[in-house]
């Protein structure tokens, strides 16, 4: 594993996150069947590209009638990036709380692939679990010793919204968690962490590499300043979007560091933009970026096109 003190070298410059364009629709808010109810609402998604080409988003789709907490992932399919109005796929996974999932409690998908396999990191409202695909449409979950797709957990509640980079021989993943109950006398409410792994399966123990700061001070609930981390890295610089809020005010905050694991603790030493989209995810094709993220009224997704403007560090 690689330590706090020894990853990323003090730079003289840093990365500021522009969207350069029109915003497209993507996704609608989707028919679940039996399942539909009016006040559900598609929130925290992954989108990756599968084997056959074509491109994947699964959405968490929240306030639906499946129980517990209400949650389940649905698919849309896409041939082009660039395509408006994808193509819904239906339902595509539920929570199973036979392998010790929360009912309803499916959360934020993220997938990437490596040597012809797809690995979904995943919520299911108190772990980040792992599901694997040959083909980047049918996962199957990684069970572990115990039976269950869990991998971790901690330190707060609700350990949620994976996301996840390789840096040489070693996995990042990051995630969002916020205290069980609002506490006054608690400074640190939520927060971005990230655990390390050389194999996807035995995990270091979790830092704190963003918290606090000017963000905590623009969320709606206690637990809304540090969700849906988001990382890219550029040349020698990690950019880090940090969310604050959904909806019509939504917020999201960038921070650009040298150090993958610090962007700030309780501060906006590495803050270099704020843009108003939710839960953006970041994808680039060939040399364009593009900036995926949820609509204004909570109804589906939308996209753009996103640049780096490389600015002199202050």
């Amino acid at each position: 594993m690689v330590s706090l003190t020894t990853v990323g070298q003090k730079t003289t410059y840093r990365y500021v996150p522009v969207i350069d364009g029109n915003w497209w629709t993507i996704t609608t808010n989707p028919d679940l069947g039996k399942y539909t109810s009016p006040k559900q609402e598609p929130v925290d998604f992954g989108v990756w590209q599968a084997a056959d080409g074509t491109w994947q988003l699964w959405s968490c789709i929240r306030g639906t009638r499946v129980g517990g907490n209400t949650r389940l992932f649905f698919g849309w399919e896409g041939k082009n990036i660039t395509d408006t109005n994808w193509s819904p796929k239906g339902i595509t996974m539920m929570a199973d709380t036979t392998v010790g999932e929360t009912k309803g409690g499916l959360q934020a998908p993220y997938v990437f692939s490596e040597r012809n396999r797809y690995y979904m990191f995943y919520g299911d409202w108190n772990h980040i679990c792992l599901a694997t695909s040959t083909d980047g449409k049918n996962f199957k979950r990684a069970l572990n010793t115990k039976g269950t797709p869990a991998l971790f957990s901690g330190n707060m509640a609700n350990t949620r919204d994976p996301m996840v980079i390789k840096i040489d021989h070693t996995y990042y993943c990051y995630y969002s968690a916020h205290l069980l109950k609002d506490d006054p006398a608690i400074a640190i409410k939520s927060a971005v962490y990230c655990r390390q792994s050389a194999d996807m399966q035995t995990w270091s123990e979790p830092v704190i590499v963003s918290d606090g700061g000017s963000p905590a001070k623009q969320t709606s609930w206690y637990g809304g300043a540090s969700e849906c981390p988001f990382v890219v890295k550029i040349d020698h610089q990690y950019v880090l979007f940090r969310n604050q809020n959904y909806g019509k005010n939504a917020l999201n905050t960038q921070y650009s560091s040298p150090n993958p694991l610090d962007f700030g603790i309780d501060n906006d030493r590495y803050q270099v933009g704020q843009l108003a989209v939710a839960a953006p995810e970041i994808i680039k094709v060939n040399n364009q970026y593009y900036i995926i993220a949820l609509k204004p009224d909570l109804n589906g997704m939308q996209a753009a096109k996103l640049r780096f403007v490389k600015e002199a560090a202050k």
